[in-house]
């Protein structure tokens, strides 16, 4: 029985859906006649829900008509404008070599789903945490603590790998250990100030984990 129990974010740190998800966010607000914020304020939110994001792009009322927006375009094109970042499916196969795995995530727990079918890869994983299967999501520690009771997870062999602070406070707050990626959204000096172990990529974190849990 596998002791250790690695949990991944999605967006940044597994996956690249930065086009489609500018795409959606572009198609939500010319759906309402609005103009489309710049591409650097909509990347600079990701990793938070799309509640959050749509309110400090400006949005102060009706947002879950925006939402709706987003995600009915998201739906059509997210499997054909999303691929699996460099190394991750790798890291994926390795880590399962040695631990239980999850997905936590503050993306739509159903597209997240397709998204891993998609890739040939969900059968890698124990559980997929979205945005809709908790009340508080990240930063707080409950998708992670509820990601880690649906595996039995021991607190002290459980890790999070994740490329924004969001993620890090959040396994923080879940009293658990972390990696912050530099290849995803975070910028190296936000995750200097969040995070103890930083790395490259998902495979170097797991290859990590995977020192770390032998001694």
């Amino acid at each position: 029985m596998k002791k250790t129990t690695i949990l991944f974010d999605l967006d940044g740190t597994l996956i690249d859906s930065t086009e489609a998800i500018l795409e959606s966010f572009d198609y939500a607000f010319k759906k309402i006649n609005l103009s489309t914020p710049s591409k650097e304020k909509i990347l600079s939110l990701i990793g938070h829900p799309l509640d959050f994001m749509f309110f400090h792009l400006g949005i102060k009322k009706d947002i879950e008509k925006f939402v709706k927006a987003y995600k009915e375009n998201y739906r059509v094109i997210s499997k054909f404008k999303t691929k699996l970042l460099p190394y991750a499916k790798d890291s994926i196969e390795y880590a399962h070599s040695f631990a239980k795995l999850g997905v936590v995530t503050t993306k739509t727990g159903l597209y997240s789903k397709e998204l891993l079918e998609y890739f040939e890869v969900s059968k890698f994983f124990d559980v997929v945490i979205g945005r809709e299967d908790v009340i508080n999501p990240k930063p707080h520690p409950e998708p992670i603590l509820k990601a880690m009771h649906f595996m039995n997870s021991l607190k002290e062999h459980t890790w999070m790998i994740g490329d924004t602070c969001l993620d890090i406070e959040s396994a923080n707050a879940a009293d658990i250990k972390s990696i912050a990626l530099t290849c995803g959204y975070g910028s190296l000096n936000e995750l200097k100030r969040c995070a103890i172990h930083i790395k490259n990529d998902s495979f170097e974190a797991v290859k990590f984990v995977k020192k770390c849990e032998k001694n």
